[in-house]
């Protein structure tokens, strides 16, 4: 399967990042996969392969790169309990310092440059997001109705809070099909009313699911967190959206 280390150029500088695509040639729908906390690793690297198996060119970004290529920090083969607070005392500065303005301007870059590839067909794209990556893939989506057909998050964070630009506030933007794949903790029972109530008034064809049995992080094989049933219906629920969204016709 073709990959290819890429370096995108933003507004900011220049964004390195992971692609992978089918190997059979062609044009194929584009798909932009957020990372999560932990960053660009070998972890999503294999997650672009195996939807790029199904048919998508995926590019996933280094959303860090302002401080520099991947991996900005340097992280444990697993990360478990024992070193997890570690791990994010490190990148909560990084987490923190990605704006809602620099998230959309990079945004723009990542769409632009999935547009210009000669393996991406014209047409619409998909935005996934792991983590912090679901909020992202939902702003990316508002911000960009007519180009973004399906989102998809899973463990998400940041998806339901009090800033007046919360994503769950800006359904109304969306013309995307959603599907939100929760741990048991990730979203309160009132937050997650409240981001169900606004789909539905924006009129959004979705789906909310919490996993039994799971924590948050679930889809990381590489964390302790993981749980390799999730994973499995994560995938059963990612690959029909993108198959109705991307490809039907």
């Amino acid at each position: 399967m073709p990959t290819k280390t890429l370096q995108i150029p933003t507004a900011d500088g220049r964004s390195d990042a992971f692609a992978a695509f089918p190997d059979r040639g062609g044009r194929h729908p584009g798909v932009l996969l957020y990372m999560d906390a932990f960053g660009l690793r070998p972890e999503l690297e294999n997650k672009a392969r195996e939807l790029a198996e199904h048919g998508y060119y995926v590019l996933v970004p280094n959303l860090y790169y302002r401080h520099g290529p991947a991996p900005v920090v340097e992280l444990p083969e697993h990360i478990g309990e024992e070193n997890r607070s570690a791990v994010f005392e490190q990148l909560m500065p990084l987490v923190e310092g990605l704006t809602t303005d620099l998230v959309l301007r990079d945004a723009d870059a990542y769409l632009d440059f999935l547009a210009a590839q000669p393996e991406v067909s014209a047409g619409p794209v998909g935005t996934i997001g792991y983590c912090m990556g679901a909020a992202l893939a939902m702003r990316t989506a508002t911000a960009h109705p007519g180009q973004v057909a399906a989102v998809a998050g899973f463990h998400p964070g940041f998806l339901v809070t009090d800033a007046p630009d919360s994503p769950h506030r800006l359904a109304h933007r969306l013309t995307a099909q959603v599907h939100i794949g929760l741990a048991e903790g990730d979203l309160t029972p009132e937050a997650l009313s409240e981001l169900n109530q606004a789909l539905d008034a924006a009129g959004v064809d979705y789906t909310t699911e919490i996993y039994p049995d799971t924590v948050h992080g679930f889809t990381m094989s590489d964390t302790s967190a993981y749980s390799p049933s999730a994973l499995q219906r994560h995938w059963d629920r990612l690959l029909p959206l993108l198959d109705r969204t991307l490809t039907a016709g």
